[in-house]
């Protein structure tokens, strides 16, 4: 038995940022937006969310190349790389920042709905989502404090297997119908909130995804000679992005779309479980989202101080003074879900389509670095990469118009 655990754990370890960047992508950002979509639209959006992930490995294998042969992180090299490109940095900095900041909004809000529900169905005690985000933040600054890269990558690991573990049973238990997944793969425009295409976009190929990527890589200590190892790791991030963001879109096209729900109210995530297994499954389905959940903040708590580090190319130092304020912070903006009118699904999705309108400025610096022979060398992209980011340039912009009528 030891010797199968030892060959599992070092299977996971050769996928490290990728399993890391599941963590991130796959949290209740992803889960709200692919059961609102299934909810809604059924499988008919399978097509974007496919491509979406075809184009989130194509940016994730060339920005991991491009730190992996230049030894530098994304911000670093747009930041050297262009005239006034400090200016183009700075944006992408800020944007992702603001975008991260309105997700976690959501995100705490979302786990605290859940928690309350929780705490309601074993024990009949009332909590306020007040008291739940309090305790649940401060327990995760304290660990922020003390722990280290390493830890927080164990403890994604564990609740993106416990999230795609529970997703996995109730697919197989609602046994969607495998001819209506093969018919959204044929592409069309939903007639009523089509915002939802720019969310599935922002969600699964995030501009923030590519831009963590390369801190990620970075933080492993790969080299150059690490190249097909990072692509084989981005193969494995983006297959799994896509097979858990599928069955989660399926699994509320058997449930919600089939009872007519829309997905208005977080509550209404548990009528996912809840008419199968009753109570025991819907309590299932609770700690996996809200673990999803909680393991999505980690990330979003440190892409402030990570990102500043990237823009000043400074060394990254999760415990020093500006990266513990920063993380209290974004913490501390994870309140503003007890404040803010709008539900949380609303503001998950609103965030996510946010995410999409910075993915061009993401896109387009790639192509162009990546085909500078001064700066890759014999590294320089191939005309299989230049296709494939020029689809991912193309498909951008397509979301980002999508997402600007979203937004406004």
């Amino acid at each position: 038995m030891k010797k199968y655990f030892k060959k599992i754990a070092k299977a996971l370890a050769l996928v490290g940022p990728g399993l890391f960047l599941i963590g991130y992508n796959i949290g209740t950002g992803s889960i709200t937006t692919m059961a609102k979509t299934g909810a809604e639209h059924g499988m008919g959006l399978f097509w974007a969310l496919t491509l979406s992930a075809i184009f989130t490995y194509v940016l994730m294998v060339a920005y991991g190349k491009i730190t992996l042969v230049t030894g530098r992180t994304a911000l670093h090299n747009i930041k050297a790389g262009f005239n006034n490109g400090w200016v183009l940095a700075l944006y992408i900095m800020l944007a992702l920042i603001i975008g991260e900041m309105l997700a976690i909004i959501g995100v705490m809000g979302i786990v605290a709905d859940l928690l309350q529900e929780g705490i309601l169905m074993t024990t009949g005690l009332s909590v306020r989502p007040l008291w739940i985000i309090l305790i649940t933040t401060s327990a995760l600054y304290v660990l922020m404090w003390f722990g280290k890269y390493q830890a927080f990558e164990k403890v994604l690991v564990f609740f993106v297997i416990l999230m795609g573990l529970s997703f996995l049973v109730v697919f197989v238990l609602v046994k969607p119908s495998l001819l209506a997944i093969a018919e959204g793969l044929i592409p069309r425009m939903p007639d009523k909130n089509p915002g939802l295409i720019a969310a599935i976009a922002g969600t699964t190929c995030s501009a923030a995804v590519f831009i963590m990527r390369s801190t990620v890589v970075a933080e492993k200590g790969w080299t150059v000679k690490d190249l097909k190892v990072e692509k084989r790791d981005s193969f494995v991030s983006a297959a799994m992005m896509l097979f858990l963001s599928a069955v989660i879109m399926a699994v509320a096209a058997g449930t919600l779309h089939v009872m007519g729900l829309k997905l208005d109210n977080t509550i209404e995530l548990i009528a996912l479980f809840e008419p199968i297994g009753g109570k025991p499954a819907a309590f299932i389905l609770i700690l996996g989202i809200a673990g999803a959940g909680l393991s999505t903040v980690f990330p979003i708590a440190l892409i402030a101080p990570w990102l500043i580090a990237d823009y000043t190319g400074k060394p990254r130092k999760l415990h020093s003074t500006q990266s513990r304020l920063l993380i209290l912070i974004a913490l501390l903006i994870s309140f503003g879900s007890v404040i803010l009118k709008q539900r949380p699904p609303a503001l998950m999705i609103f965030s996510q389509a946010f995410q999409a309108c910075i993915l061009p400025a993401v896109a387009i610096p790639i192509f162009v670095l990546l085909n500078r022979k001064s700066l890759m060398g014999p590294h320089k992209a191939t005309t299989n990469d230049n296709i494939g980011i020029m689809a991912v340039i193309i498909f951008s912009l397509f979301t980002t118009y999508y997402a600007i009528a979203e937004l406004f």
